[in-house]
């Protein structure tokens, strides 16, 4: 009897096959009483189909894999007796005009470490899980109303072995030792993991994915990945994979025209290229290709327990024009530039994930106005969790990098963000697209001089954090990188004996601490119940101060932020309500670089009018100065 059943093939012609990982791929099996593994795979213009691999010296005939009916389908099957973990392996297809192509199995589990690109056997099922607790609590709590602070990390270049002739990679037993406990000290909430579904060239950080079903073996085995998110759960940290649906890399082994024809890439090149990029984008008409897509999707959700995928490169799939000249591409049949098929893509896996799997997320790096991509599906949304800021961060940064003298004719930079904050669920993000290819790292993208560059970005992640949306931070940034980032090389971590760089990484940590502990900081982010401005126009002074709200009306935080070098010895804010305020943080005490001035820790309101309220209080600002009360 066949392993790829007839219901198998059902589904799968269907588009509807949600465990086809379990089918496709090579499987350890017993069949008539033997032990050994089982092929499958997809190739319906292939005219013949051999396994080569380690365990017949790559003989190019002598393991022949079986056409099953029915033949239009195009699936081969093989079962090998005697064959166990870690044996390599590659389909040769004899392609109908007689090429020879020598491919890696798109469903493998587990690949050779590059420069090797043949797939290795793996077993992935027998890992024993102990995150039930962490996926119930989950499962009931509304992501929207949880704190979510993501430290986004490039694994190879976190932290590396100085010397070794394997790139000095930290496994991910490695990282389960040093990571894990650095992010739960400094208070993020979920690591977001670039570049784990396998990939050839390091220098494409992960973006160019050959293996979709398998964790990259630059770090470690399957299990091992595993046992990673297991460790991330048990110390209640979410896990966030990049995931790459828009394109793949032209690789010889890799997906491009993969039986001899454009098997997962549009036929078309107006539609199945990117010009800029040099990678073929998927044919999102094909049911296989979509199944494909969302096997990969739901793998990594449902088997490798992760809590979400940031999905790259969505407006790339959304727009037919995506970076291509007229001539370049083909209008949909309306005559408009929407990839309709995209867009029905985009609505079955949102839907299908969150549904099936509650408390998951799907978040969509999308950088255009495109409407409702949070949106439901009965709304006509694309229906993602979240949608990465990309507007805020633009604007944001563009204010930062102002000399603090012209930021008063730009004010409405740090205010514009709140105009459409309710149309969408936001994050906020400053990821590792803004500290590359002479971009400059956040530190140096600060004005000024020495010291004035550091207090610059302590008001910064200030004004970010206490901003509504959730948020995300490249790594290094926490701890103010002077170099841009390199996947070639570690993070300056020489620098925390700096105490400027310790100063900034105390103020991340406490900013982390107060976000962590107050839901006015999280749990009405995309309403303006939870938002109230102070005064929005200080443009002279370039002081931002608003208020936090929470859902019971209790611990609303008040943040007062001077972008000026300017000393405001006599500052009055004003404020909702005649109550006591306290001071919970200030940029000036010592531990953050300050002078540490004498200074009340509460503060009366006085029945004294300022800013539009009837009530307000006195307090000494410094300059480049952040005060955060409760009340």
């Amino acid at each position: 009897m066949a392993n790829f059943t007839e219901l198998d093939r059902y589904l799968f012609g269907q588009g509807t096959h949600y465990d086809i990982y379990k089918k496709l791929g090579a499987h350890i099996c017993v069949q008539d009483g033997f032990k050994g593994v089982c092929f499958d795979l997809w190739a319906p213009n292939a005219s013949r189909v051999w396994v080569i691999g380690s365990f017949n010296d790559w003989n190019e005939t002598a393991d022949e894999m079986k056409r099953l009916e029915p033949e239009s389908m195009g699936i081969y099957e093989l079962f090998i007796p005697g064959l166990e973990e870690g044996e390599l392996y590659k389909y040769l297809i004899e392609t109908k005009d007689g090429k020879r192509l020598y491919k890696a199995d798109p469903y493998a589990n587990f690949s050779e470490l590059r420069p090797g690109n043949a797939s290795r056997v793996a077993d992935i099922y027998n890992f024993k899980w102990s995150d039930k607790k962490w996926l119930e609590e989950r499962a009931e709590v509304d992501p929207f109303e949880r704190p979510m602070a993501i430290y986004e990390v490039h694994p190879g270049s976190w932290r590396r072995h100085p010397g070794r002739e394997d790139d000095g990679f930290y496994s991910y037993k490695e990282l389960e030792k040093s990571l894990i406990p650095y992010v739960k000290e400094m208070g993020y909430t979920h690591i977001e993991l670039m570049g784990i579904s396998e990939y050839p060239f390091d220098g494409s950080w992960g973006y160019q994915v050959t293996g979709y079903y398998a964790p990259t073996s630059r770090y470690g085995t399957p299990k091992e990945f595993a046992h990673f998110i297991n460790e991330c759960h048990k110390n209640k940290i979410g896990v966030i994979l990049d995931w790459v649906p828009a394109h793949f890399p032209r690789d010889a082994h890799g997906l491009a025209e993969f039986d001899g024809t454009c098997l997962y890439e549009y036929a078309d090149t107006r539609k199945g290229e990117h010009p800029d990029w040099g990678t073929k984008i998927f044919d999102y008409a094909k049911t296989e290709v979509k199944n494909f897509l969302i096997g990969s999707a739901l793998m990594w959700i449902e088997h490798y327990h992760i809590d979400g995928l940031r999905v790259d490169a969505v407006a790339s799939m959304l727009y037919l024009d995506y970076g291509k000249q007229d001539g370049q591409w083909v209008a949909n049949k309306y005559g408009g530039n929407e990839n309709l098929e995209a867009i029905e893509f985009f609505k079955h896996i949102n839907t299908l994930i969150t549904g099936r799997n509650k408390g998951a997320l799907m978040i969509a790096e999308e950088s255009t106005a495109w409407p409702k991509v949070t949106g439901s599906v009965e709304e006509d949304g694309l229906n993602f969790t979240y949608k990465w800021n990309m507007g805020w961060m633009h604007d944001f940064l563009t204010y930062m990098k102002l000399d603090p003298y012209f930021r008063k004719n730009n004010h409405n930079k740090m205010t514009f963000a709140m105009s459409y904050n309710e149309y969408e669920k936001y994050i906020l993000v400053l990821s590792h697209d803004e500290v590359v290819h002479l971009k400059c790292s956040l530190l140096n993208k600060m004005p000024g001089l020495g010291i004035d560059k550091f207090r610059n970005l302590m008001v910064a992640y200030a004004y970010m954090m206490g901003h509504p949306g959730k948020k995300l931070l490249f790594m290094g940034q926490e701890f103010a990188q002077l170099q841009e980032w390199s996947e070639e090389r570690e993070l300056d971590w020489y620098l925390l004996e700096n105490p400027e760089h310790q100063h900034i990484q105390n103020w991340m940590k406490a900013l982390l601490n107060i976000y962590q502990k107050n839901p006015a900081m999280y749990e009405l982010d995309h309403s303006w119940e939870g938002f109230e401005w102070i005064n929005a126009n200080d443009c002279d002074r370039s002081i931002f101060s608003f208020v936090r709200k929470s859902k019971d009306g209790k611990n609303n935080l008040l943040f007062v932020c001077n972008f000026t070098p300017m000393e405001r010895v006599d500052y009055r804010v004003g404020v909702p309500k005649k109550k006591t305020y306290k001071l919970i943080l200030d940029s000036n005490a010592k531990e953050f670089g300050g002078t540490g001035a004498d200074k009340p820790t509460s503060y009366k309101a006085e029945k004294s009018e300022c800013d539009g309220k009837e009530f307000s209080f006195e307090y000494p600002l410094a300059p480049y100065g952040v005060a955060v009360f409760k009340f």
